[in-house]
């Protein structure tokens, strides 16, 4: 026995499993599929710190999918073995924004239709996906709540500053308030009629007030 003869019944044959066409064809499309859905991704995002690796993350996902979904439809062998090897695999990064898991999945699918010769699907699917993730992201048809934090230091005050926020505000609904010796600290959700903030400055220069302090807020942070 050669030492060719070892590797002759699985590697070298393994070899030209793939053409070299099909190999360069599925890198090109999925590249060009993972930048689009990166650029949509950045389109869309509304967090407060943008990523620029998690986007790069999608590009890199959608070709390594391409290309491991390519080799397991060439050998039936190579699949089960693949299956075990993904198995013992652990992600353990947390998502901060729920929009982000449907990108993952988007360039995984991608990617495994493409190297499945579904280019069509692939293509045209990312387009529309694309699109509708852009319309309805990008549609702002609510407003956005903010907490506003006043600090004050008797309850005339207080009665003084909520009844000019409730004039100038759509909704005005206190989520925490605390008490100590000379000061009362109150934690209000608001809705905004308008983009103008100048009530703030009304109320931190009434007399009792010792601050007044609007941050926006979407039930996760607050910043």
């Amino acid at each position: 026995m050669k030492f060719s003869d070892i590797f002759k019944s699985s590697f070298l044959e393994n070899v030209a499993a793939v053409s070299l066409f099909d190999m360069i064809l599925t890198i090109v499309l999925a590249f060009g599929i993972g930048v689009f859905i990166f650029l949509v991704y950045k389109k869309t995002y509304r967090g407060v710190m943008y990523s620029s690796s998690f986007g790069v993350t999608l590009i890199a996902l959608t070709m390594i999918t391409s290309q491991v979904i390519l080799a397991v439809t060439s050998n039936v062998v190579l699949s089960l073995g693949m299956v075990g090897a993904l198995s013992i695999v652990r992600f353990r990064t947390a998502i901060k924004e729920p929009l982000d898991i449907a990108f993952l999945f988007w360039s995984i699918a991608a990617g495994i239709i493409l190297a499945s010769g579904m280019i069509p699907l692939a293509v045209v699917g990312s387009v529309i996906i694309g699109l509708i993730l852009l319309f309805f992201v990008n549609r702002k048809n609510y407003k956005v709540p903010y907490i506003f934090v006043l600090s004050c230091t008797n309850s005339e005050a207080e009665n003084e500053a909520v009844k000019y926020l409730n004039r100038k505000v759509d909704r005005c609904s206190i989520k925490s308030k605390s008490v100590q010796a000379g000061l009362i600290e109150l934690n209000m959700e608001i809705l905004l009629k308008k983009d103008n903030t100048d009530f703030i400055n009304a109320i931190s220069s009434m007399n009792g007030v010792n601050s007044a302090m609007l941050v926006s807020y979407n039930g996760d942070y607050m910043g």
